[in-house]
């Protein structure tokens, strides 16, 4: 990982953990390796060097410890106290290091973010009844329509669209090539990564029947996006756009890289869904859920607070109660699983074969 500060920007490790601890975790800095170090970055317990902070989080990788050149790293105190001492770095003994981390982590991009270019670029093309607050940063041949907002401090890159009326709050930050269509409104503190798609119509389409080519009657989508604070959207993400009332995304959600949100669907506060899953319109998700990769959701579905749908998983019908969720067909050689998808099929027959059997007494 690269070194992100300067010599002269280098901080000491109890200046840098009372800055980047934002959540207030508790913590302890253990000093067994000399004069408490300067730290100017990040990295793994494989790869760290004497002015980088290392973490660990995953004990499949304790052997690692023996060998590692970090500054100091953070450990969980029952991993720290398994230890051989002494040891040759310092050690911040934390109980949710993998936290701790992504708070260190943060407070680095922030620092990457302060040095970018700022200001406006002469080359982008910003209506004059169109509202940018102070300290914004528009990138070049990005095109702000009409009568949109941009709150103070937020950030947009090259060739971004923001669409006519629409708005977004303070210190957020879009990538390059984002679009933001008309009336979207993304909340303050966000990440919208590059090639996401905000607010484009949903897939919403009428038959006529009586039309000589049995075309297909557009049904026009006059809802909004309406997207919380602190929500991440990840790279080539689409949330499409409501068709009467709004497709909604609540505080705090992340989505992982190529999702298809369809129209009118809820996203509940603080969800996680991970890259390539899909989800059909008018679906309620609660607050809370994680969902894995690839899973499929079908439309005008409800799911719980708290819910967990493991990856691969097609959601048919409503989920009620918080839980795991999993319906994932176990991969097989080619042919054994033509064998068993082949048995899987005549279960319907099966059974009813089988109830016939009770019915007459001869099981």
């Amino acid at each position: 990982m690269p070194v992100l500060l300067t010599t002269d920007q280098a901080l000491p490790l109890s200046d840098l953990l009372q800055a980047a601890n934002t959540a207030g975790l508790a913590y302890e800095v253990i000093s067994t390796a000399g004069p408490e170090p300067l730290i100017r970055g990040l990295g793994s317990l494989r790869h760290a060097g004497p002015h980088e902070i290392s973490f660990l989080s995953n004990q499949r990788l304790v052997d690692q410890l023996q060998h590692c050149q970090a500054a100091a790293v953070i450990l969980a105190p029952d991993v720290y106290q398994k230890l051989e001492q002494p040891l040759p770095y310092y050690v911040v003994s934390c109980s949710h290091p993998y936290v701790f981390y992504a708070l260190l982590a943060q407070w680095f991009d922030q620092h990457r973010l302060a040095n970018l270019p700022s200001g406006i670029h002469p080359s982008a093309t910003i209506d004059e009844t169109a509202v940018i607050e102070s300290g914004v940063s528009i990138g070049p041949n990005t095109v702000i329509e009409a009568y949109a907002r941009v709150g103070a401090g937020t950030r947009i890159g090259a060739n971004c669209v923001i669409g006519r009326e629409a708005t977004i709050g303070q210190n957020s930050l879009l990538y390059a090539q984002v679009t933001l269509y008309h009336q979207v409104s993304i909340g303050s503190r966000c990440i919208i990564h590059s090639g996401a798609i905000i607010g484009a119509d949903g897939f919403g389409f009428a038959p006529q029947p009586n039309h000589p080519d049995g075309a297909w009657a557009k049904i026009a989508q006059l809802g909004r996006v309406l997207v919380g604070d602190d929500v991440e959207v990840g790279a080539n993400t689409t949330i499409d756009r409501g068709a009467l009332d709004n497709t909604e995304i609540g505080n705090g959600v992340k989505l992982d890289n190529q999702i298809m949100v369809a129209h009118n669907v809820h996203i509940g506060e603080h969800t996680a869904i991970a890259a390539c899953v899909g989800i059909a319109g008018s679906t309620h998700i609660g607050r809370r859920c994680t969902i894995g990769g690839a899973a499929m959701l079908s439309g005008h579905l409800s799911i719980a607070d708290d819910v967990d749908i493991s990856g691969g998983t097609a959601i048919t019908s409503t989920i009620t109660g918080p839980g795991r969720y999993t319906g994932v067909y176990p991969f097989a050689e080619h042919t054994d699983w033509q064998r068993n998808a082949a048995v899987l099929s005549q279960l319907a027959g099966l059974r009813r074969r089988l109830r016939a059997l009770e019915r007459s007494g001869n099981t």
